[in-house]
């Protein structure tokens, strides 16, 4: 076989810091290649992983042995009116960047700009700019996959699944990346996006895009008590063309302080907020200051600006915070705790109280809630020192998972069941229903070799 191959030493790992192992790694040029390898997998029985860029956090793209395939080299870049065509190896900041100098954008807007474009479509990401524009699976035009069986075929927006499905329930939440997409009707897109490395290769994908807006508000809003905070979050998210909602905790701006001197000190949450207007004159810029003094907000101390820089600073402080908690996580030596769980809107300040009173309780001090307000998405981040914290940790999170299943919520939101949350899928659905995603597995690899250990564990 011809193809390039690699050492395996950095892709055997992701972002949480779950590990695996394989036999070989192989970095193909072309589709031919791809195909040449999935034959050679088919007729030897040997699994084959998808590697993304390694910013998942739920292990999916971490092999359980046999062969990897990285995507890295289908950096594929066009953009037009409207759409972008690019490669699956294609870095996320690579497109908004591209898009950018045609004054378009990629509506959806995952925190890590690093993610490669396969990887997310793979799991359906959402990030903070899916509460106005959806998770990406409603973004794709259409993709070039291999299934593995050995066909290379172009999969359009409008394009039926040819064989006959189960639907299953979904979730009442407003995203959902939990298993595989089973509704009436299906896309072939709808299908692919969210399942994870296990149906098929996908090397190129065309992806919708958006005209910028004559304006951007963009800001941080700082509150000196947690309830004015989840206040505003109620009132707020209905706004029109509010496109970004996001939510920092009291312990997370605590981490962050040391290196933004310019937090209040009496500030106990804070909202990231983004807005498109009609042009800086736009009314609803004067309608924030009175939403902040409705709110009691700090009005003077709180950041807002219309650059593209002082949405990319806000962007950074938010990014900070993730990236220190997975750095604190991987210098404990354990995985990373934190959840991907979302309820219905309505939900979800039933569940934040939730959270704040279990966490408390279990590990006072030693956690941050941050995330995506606006989608009742927020991240619970668990910081356990000790083995015996970590233990307690996974019991933990396995609760919060259950409670939120029973307020009709979802187990994965925009990360994905990977090999990790394997468990917290059954909290979720039925035997049937996963036995549905089951059939449809069995119909598009029947041998289990692609993905193998993502969604569903092995016999």
């Amino acid at each position: 076989m011809a193809i390039s191959t690699v050492s395996a030493e950095n892709y055997l790992r992701d972002a949480s810091g779950y590990s695996g192992e394989a036999e070989q790694v192989f970095v193909p040029d072309t589709t031919a290649e791809v195909r040449e390898l999935v034959q050679i997998c088919s007729a030897k029985g040997i699994p084959l992983t998808i590697s993304g860029a390694g910013t998942g956090l739920t292990g999916a793209r971490v092999p359980h042995g046999g062969y990897i395939v990285s995507l890295e080299r289908f950096r594929k870049l066009e953009i037009e009116a409207g759409r972008a065509r690019c490669g699956a190896g294609v870095l996320l900041r690579d497109l908004q960047a591209a898009a950018g100098r045609s004054r378009q954008f990629f509506g959806p807007n995952p925190t890590e700009d690093t993610a490669c474009i396969g990887g997310i479509i793979s799991t359906n990401a959402g990030g903070a700019r899916s509460f106005h524009y959806g998770s990406v699976r409603r973004h794709i035009l259409g993709l070039e996959v291999t299934f593995m069986d050995g066909r290379t075929v172009w999969l359009k927006r409008g394009d039926r699944v040819d064989f006959p499905i189960t639907p299953i329930r979904l979730p009442a939440t407003t995203k959902n990346s939990a298993g595989y997409y089973l509704q009436p009707d299906l896309e072939w897109v709808d299908l692919l996006a969210g399942s994870e490395g296990t149906l098929a290769i996908i090397t190129e994908a065309e992806l919708r895009l958006q005209p910028e807006p004559g304006a951007i508000l963009s800001g941080i809003v700082f509150f000196s008590a947690d309830a004015n905070a989840l206040d505003a979050i109620e009132a707020w998210r209905p706004l029109d063309e509010l496109r970004l909602l996001e939510y920092i905790d009291v312990n997370s701006l605590r981490l962050l302080r040391p290196h933004y001197l310019e937090i209040p000190d009496a500030a106990q949450a804070a909202l990231m907020i983004e807005q498109n207007l009609q042009s800086e004159e736009d009314p609803e810029v004067d309608a924030w200051t009175r939403r902040l003094s409705e709110h009691r907000a700090f009005e003077e101390e709180s950041w807002f600006g219309f650059r593209a820089s002082d949405r990319e600073r806000f962007r950074t402080f938010r990014h900070t915070l993730a990236a220190m908690v997975t750095d604190m996580a991987r210098r404990t030596g354990f995985s990373k705790f934190s959840t991907d769980l979302a309820v219905p809107v309505s939900r979800h300040r039933e569940l934040h109280a939730y959270y704040r009173q279990r966490c408390q309780e279990v590990f006072p001090g030693k956690f941050t809630l941050f995330g995506h307000a606006g989608d009742a998405n927020n991240h619970v981040n668990l910081l356990p020192a000790t083995r015996q914290e970590a233990n307690r940790c996974e019991e933990l999170m396995y609760e919060l998972a259950q409670h939120v299943v029973s307020l009709e919520g979802t187990v994965a939101a925009e990360h994905g069941i990977g090999k990790t949350k394997i468990e917290l899928l059954k909290l979720m659905y039925s035997s049937d229903e996963i036995e549905a995603m089951k059939e449809v597995k069995r119909r598009l690899d029947p041998h289990w070799l692609l993905g193998r250990g993502n969604l569903f564990a092995l016999a």
